[in-house]
């Protein structure tokens, strides 16, 4: 009878260790696993945040004269096309465009001109083949127009500044003007046109005058 309960208690035993053992194995195994999956995220987690941001590349917008299209890179392109850095820009005759750049500044450039442009942070930069342009650059932005031949100018970038510059061998688009002599009576312009005949009596007397020079009003022989 001893021994049958021994034999009982004996097989008890070993079951409960077999289960100890069990469970011991499990909690280690999860363990294990957690600790696993812990690493793995927080290794993840450091590959993202050591990552290089990558830089967002400038842009600028475009506005062309009367809404007319020019040449962007080989494309046509009309106002509220966005300029990368980069672009081969080129005006027709009669139609001018202005690049703007936001915080750096803005590019105007003339009708007939061949450029490209680049622009970052701090920096505009103007390869001029033919024609004209006007860059305006913002205090802290350095500009330059440089040509085949080399530099054409710079901008200061302790100010707000700007910068007209033409191709060699290319003239600069100006307005009409009708400052100056000519046109008018006589030639005499029209301001003394209009002050000659407001003068009423005036007005023969200048004829005479003008219509008789170089004779001799005394019609003596000097």
């Amino acid at each position: 009878m001893v021994t049958f309960s021994l034999g009982v208690q004996t097989i008890v035993n070993s079951k409960q260790k077999s289960i100890t053992t069990a469970i011991a194995l499990f909690l280690v195994f999860a363990t294990a696993q957690l600790y696993t999956g812990v690493s793995f995220a927080a290794r993840e987690a450091g590959s993202a945040l050591t990552l290089p941001a990558v830089p967002q590349q400038a842009t600028g917008s475009l506005t062309t004269q009367g809404n007319n299209p020019i040449n962007v890179n080989g494309v046509s392109a009309v106002s509220g096309a966005t300029i990368t850095s980069g672009a081969s820009i080129e005006t027709p005759a009669g139609v001018g465009a202005t690049v703007n750049m936001g915080g750096l500044g803005s590019l105007q450039i003339d009708p007939n001109t061949k450029l490209t442009v680049e622009f970052q942070n701090g920096s505009i930069k103007v390869m001029l083949l033919a024609g004209c342009v006007t860059l305006h650059t913002k205090r802290g932005t350095t500009g330059e127009v440089n040509g085949p031949q080399g530099p054409l100018g710079k901008t200061d970038p302790a100010k707000d500044d700007s910068l007209k510059v033409c191709a060699p061998g290319a003239a600069a688009t100006v307005p009409p003007t009708t400052a100056g002599g000519g046109g008018g009576l006589f030639g005499l312009g029209t301001a003394a046109t209009v002050a000659i005949l407001a003068g009423g009596a005036g007005v023969t007397a200048a004829a005479l005058t003008l219509g008789g020079r170089g004779t001799n009003p005394s019609g003596s022989t000097p």
